[in-house]
């Protein structure tokens, strides 16, 4: 539904995005993800239209966006990190009026904003004045507006921004509810996010794209040789040369979590906790934990966007600098 080829965009001699390409198939969820300033909101910006690649393309549903935009913007529907709303407006009266920018035929109009207001959960404000509305609610219409000419592709910008716990686990549970009648990008850098809506992960650094894959598929690529946990009640000095001993371990550390408690590292592929039980039974230790350690996105993520893991990649040093689609302020697009 979404093919992006080598997108590249230039600031006179920064290069904000530097030859991204991936694409986003029908039914699928897929989150872009990559700290503050990797290029992020540039690369939605591309997709969507608002700003012109230096070099590069976009097809949405089949249209080249360069060349049929009309076509590929009906495709799309798309809610960016700052909602621009008229907060002088009710919200059906809103809509109202977005539906007419859409295109969606008046006979019709009446009937799907009733429908889109349902699937949104803003029914119930729907005579307010959208100034008066808390930004979780803003949030809901500004999805409304997104899906008003029920397009095919949904491009969210960081949509769970700035609201608290309680409005955060509402707009997912909208956005999961969405995924399954829409195709879905996702733009953030909120890892559980990720975790609890994407079928899939792009991850952007310094405006190129270091990994791709399925959050478990990324965990079981970057993070390293299996770990095990193992407390025991008291350690008699000779728990950790016990465990060193055993078939397929690389490695026995202390835990910071106390001084009973050790992470055996094993040989990619192995499972220890049932020869760790046996040893344990067989020198009389009173196990507390035997746990294994499993790998979060999170780790992925950091191990990926360090200054380390890009010189041990032979990649490019990092920069500091934010390019200007990352710096929540409006860019100077040349003509």
């Amino acid at each position: 539904m979404i093919e992006a080829y080598e997108l590249t965009r230039r600031y006179g001699e920064f290069t904000a995005v530097g030859g991204v390409s991936f694409s986003v198939d029908e039914g699928e969820i897929v989150g872009i993800l990559g700290p503050n300033g990797a290029g992020k909101t540039t690369i939605i910006r591309m997709i969507t239209g608002f700003l012109p690649p230096t070099a590069g393309r976009v097809t949405v549903a089949g249209h080249d966006l360069a060349r049929d935009p009309l076509a590929a913007r009906r495709e799309l529907g798309y809610l960016p990190e700052n909602v621009a709303l008229y907060p002088e407006m009710r919200v059906r009266e809103y809509l109202a009026y977005r539906a007419h920018l859409e295109g969606v035929p008046r006979s019709t109009a009446r009937r799907v904003i009733g429908e889109v207001m349902e699937r949104t959960l803003i029914d119930d404000v729907s005579g307010q004045i959208i100034g008066t509305l808390s930004k979780g609610y803003r949030q809901r219409v500004g999805l409304a507006t997104a899906i008003l000419h029920n397009p095919r592709v949904l491009v969210l910008d960081e949509p769970t921004v700035g609201l608290d716990p309680k409005q955060i686990v509402a707009i997912r549970g909208l956005i999961r509810e969405l995924g399954e009648k829409h195709t879905l990008l996702l733009s953030t850098h909120i890892l559980p996010e990720v975790e609890l809506l994407c079928d899939r992960v792009v991850i952007i650094d310094q405006g190129r794209i270091v990994a791709e894959g399925s959050p478990s598929d990324l965990r079981q690529q970057w993070v390293g040789n299996p770990v095990v946990r193992v407390e025991v009640r008291k350690d008699d000095g000779s728990v950790a040369g016990a465990l060193a001993t055993l078939d397929g371990v690389v490695e026995v550390r202390p835990y910071a979590g106390g001084p009973d408690v050790f992470l055996v590292e094993a040989e990619s592929g192995r499972d220890l906790r049932e020869d760790v039980f046996s040893l344990a039974v067989e020198n009389g230790w009173v196990l507390r934990e035997l746990t294994e350690e499993r790998a979060s996105l999170e780790d992925v993520f950091v191990r990926l966007t360090t200054r380390d893991a890009a010189a041990e990649a032979g990649g490019e040093p990092m920069t500091d600098e934010l390019a200007p689609g990352e710096r929540g302020e409006e860019e100077e697009v040349p003509s």
